[in-house]
């Protein structure tokens, strides 16, 4: 056997002046659960290096070998200021190694444990650690062992991030051996903690552990033993940063609060977004991520059809999205919105998981029997953290009571929650809009079928909600959901803007008409303000007005943000963006228009982390990929932005939108020939539906037609399309080319 393949030989000691390949041992400067370091002297370059050995026990096993030189020179191929840099991968005897930089400083542990930073100091600390993190992430390379130690300060006071990739081998080692403490167990995330599968959201996890023990010099999670630590990370929440010094903000606690959520998918989803928010309160702007303020919170979920007709299941939605819309006009309470709360309809979910999964403390759940006019409702109000009933009741009644049933389940979730109503007392939760019940029951159909946002889905949801006008017109809901339905189809269906805006317009004055207090009225209306009127200062007061009267309504959050994004006040476009996904966590489209605005705000990779994170939870929703293409084109990554585009292509079933995206990006990629075929397609398309004139234009200007694309931009301001509101912020057009270019977008009011 040859010397360098004897493992026996793994427990060779290494003195000074002991030759390991070219590197002359000096000294022993560490040794820890995951191996021993020593300061060498790299004889050909000349210069100090640090060799680190993986512990003799692991070396026995030759996968822990594999992944440990596998993780390992994927983070050799790291290159980045915050990140000390690993040099080289090989054997010594049997036992693998790694060189890598040798930084003189002191440990981010020890300056802990010797100095109180300020904040200022913290900022400027961690923003540096996270932009290692996020250069690392980006190469898929996950470190899985962020902890102070792990950090090193250089002689110019930057934070270098030390052993990315070793930490993979620790699972070869069980978490605890009789007897054994490791050291890290206080830094890992809860999916860690429980031997669940891992990704970079973990290491955000350890960094917010990180980041609250620089701020209070203590840990989170400090406990008596491992088996407590394990437990209070799994379930404790840490005590807030006030308890510890006066100068913590709100602002901070929230980035805490997020950085620490238990679950993955509602904590920091890319270091980019927890750059940003350190930044904003670094310069002394409040951050955008959402405070978790003491609000009581509330999920309603779907009621189950227990009638003998399938049909019924339309009704049974009704009645629980109802009490959702109710829920909303109250201050005081969170509540989820439906895409996320309905996310669960047939799923045998333990109340509990569906609670943390939303971030709520309690659920609504019922069961709805319909059998001719008789109905029996029951329902029970669930207190998540231990899933006890802390109300139920059940409905025997007639059809016609159906409201009242409502109100009454909304009040005993205002009773039972101690929540304020904004309503006058002695005004019912739930409006009774109509009491003709068929009127009614079609509403529902109506509202049922919008929610497939397909050309089949649309039409039969406009015949309903039509019939439910001829009964009763003056119900007012019909009204807005025609509203929906129209604006809907001006942005995914192909209809041009001035015949969806003008029915729009019509049934949003009528319902306001018959109902002043409808917020979802004034958010259809403030989107027609600034996205077919550009008239912005309406378009804000209207948004205003819509979250006066519903407070907790995601989608208005969302447009709001979109609105806000147009102006380039990102700032706020952010903050709306995440009391949005705070609101309907689970929505893929509520997370994917958020994630854009990072995008319009040069956070390109911020942008291309949050997409990702979506694309690999609804892998078939085809906006992240379409999002995700113009995140790719921006950055110059032509051949991936391209795949995504036809990825969205095929996912939306042709979308005029991405198609043209693809266009563009075969013309910058050089690619003529694909452009040009794509090209005629989208022109074949355009002659059986609405295409806007805004697409034609990007397509222009993309292939340097300065003249052909002025003309579009014309056209697209006579037939007010939508897609000019984004012509001061589109790459593809320079205002500066052309000074009518400029002008029509100062005449929109986009100045």
């Amino acid at each position: 056997m040859e010397p360098d393949d004897d493992r026996t030989q793994t427990h060779v000691i290494l003195t000074k002046g002991t030759m390991v390949a070219h590197y002359r041992i000096i000294e022993k400067i560490g040794a820890g659960g995951m191996g021993e370091v020593y300061l060498a002297e790299d004889t050909k370059l000349k210069r100090q290096v640090a060799l680190k050995f993986l512990p003799p026990h692991l070396c026995q096993d030759d996968d822990c070998r594999e992944r440990f030189k596998r993780e390992a020179q994927a983070a050799a191929k790291l290159n980045h200021t915050n990140i000390v840099h690993i040099y080289e991968v090989a054997d010594f005897q049997g036992r693998p190694f790694f060189a890598m930089e040798h930084i003189e400083g002191q440990s981010l542990k020890d300056m802990i444990k010797t100095e109180e930073l300020s904040l200022k100091r913290i900022f400027d600390l961690s923003i540096q650690i996270c932009e290692g993190l996020a250069e690392a992430h980006e190469k898929e390379v996950v470190h899985r062992d962020i902890k102070p130690s792990n950090i090193v300060l250089d002689t110019k006071g930057r934070p270098r991030l030390l052993d990315f990739g070793l930490a993979v081998v620790r699972g070869k080692d069980p978490l605890t051996r009789p007897g054994s403490t490791i050291g890290t167990v206080q830094y890992m995330s809860p999916e860690q903690a429980e031997g669940k599968e891992v990704d970079h959201r973990s290491d955000l996890f350890s960094f917010g552990v990180v980041l609250y023990e620089m701020i209070t010099g203590h840990g989170p999670f400090e406990s008596d033993n491992e088996a407590a630590t394990l437990h209070a990370i799994t379930h404790i929440t840490p005590p807030q940063l006030a308890r510890y010094r006066s100068d913590a903000t709100d602002a901070l606690q929230a980035i805490i609060d997020k950085a620490l959520e238990r679950d993955p998918a509602i904590r920091y989803q890319t270091a980019a977004g927890l750059i940003s928010d350190l930044k904003r309160i670094a310069r002394g702007t409040k951050a955008h991520v959402v405070a978790t303020a003491p609000k009581p919170s509330i999920a309603v979920l779907p009621f189950v059809n227990l009638s003998a007709d399938p049909e019924q299941e339309y009704f049974c939605d009704g009645m629980a999205e109802e009490i959702i819309n109710a829920l909303t006009h109250i201050d005081d309470l969170r509540v989820i919105a439906r895409t996320s709360a309905f996310a669960f309809k047939g799923k045998q979910e333990d109340v509990r998981e569906i609670g943390r999964k939303l971030d709520v403390e309690t659920l609504l759940e019922g069961s709805v029997r319909k059998a001719g006019n008789r109905l029996r409702i029951t329902t029970q109000l669930v207190k998540v953290a231990d899933g006890s009933h802390i109300w139920s009741e059940r409905y025997d009644r007639e059809m016609e009571d159906v409201f009242a049933i409502q109100d009454d389940i909304a009040q005993a979730v205002v009773d039972k929650m101690r929540v304020k109503l904004v309503r006058k007392s002695g005004e019912p939760v739930v409006r009774k809009h109509t009491d003709n019940l068929e009127a009614y029951s079609l509403f529902l159909k109506g509202r049922h079928h919008l929610y497939q946002f397909t050309a089949e889905g649309w039409k039969k949801s406009l015949e309903c909600l039509n019939r439910a006008i001829e009964l009763d017109p003056d119900y007012a809901m019909p009204y807005v959901w025609k509203a929906i339905a129209y604006q809907s189809q001006v942005f995914w269906g192909g209809m041009a803007p001035d015949e969806a805006f003008a029915n729009s317009t019509a049934a949003i004055e009528k319902a306001l008409q018959l109902d002043d207090s409808i917020a979802d009225a004034y958010n259809l209306q403030a989107v027609t303000s600034f996205s077919h009127d550009w008239d912005w200062d309406k378009a804000e007061r209207t948004f205003k007005r819509a979250l006066e009267l519903a407070p907790t309504v995601a989608l208005i959050h969302t447009n709001y943000s979109l609105f806000l994004m147009v102006l380039k006040r990102y700032d706020q476009a952010l903050e709306e963006a995440d009391i949005a996904r705070k609101l309907d966590p689970l929505s893929s489209m509520v997370n994917t228009w958020a994630a854009i605005v990072p995008l319009f705000a040069g956070q390109v990779q911020d942008s291309i982390d949050q997409l990702k994170a979506i694309i690999k939870t609804d892998p078939d929703y085809w906006q992240p990929n379409y999002h995700m293409s113009v995140a790719l084109r921006e950055i110059g990554r032509m051949d991936e932005a391209i795949a995504s585009a036809k990825r969205a292509f095929e996912l939306s079933g042709g979308a005029p939108i991405t198609l043209t995206q693809i266009i563009c990006c075969y013309y910058l990629n050089g690619d003529v020939i694909e452009a040009e075929k794509s090209y005629d397609e989208l022109v074949q398309l355009a002659q059986k539906l609405y295409v806007p004139p805004m697409f034609f234009a990007w397509i222009s200007f993309v292939r340097n037609d300065l003249e052909e694309g002025i003309a579009w931009l014309d056209k697209a301001e006579q037939t007010h399309d939508y897609w000019l509101c984004w012509a001061a912020s589109s790459s593809f057009i320079d205002r500066e080319a052309d000074p009518r270019i400029d002008a029509l977008i100062k005449r929109i009011g986009l100045t």
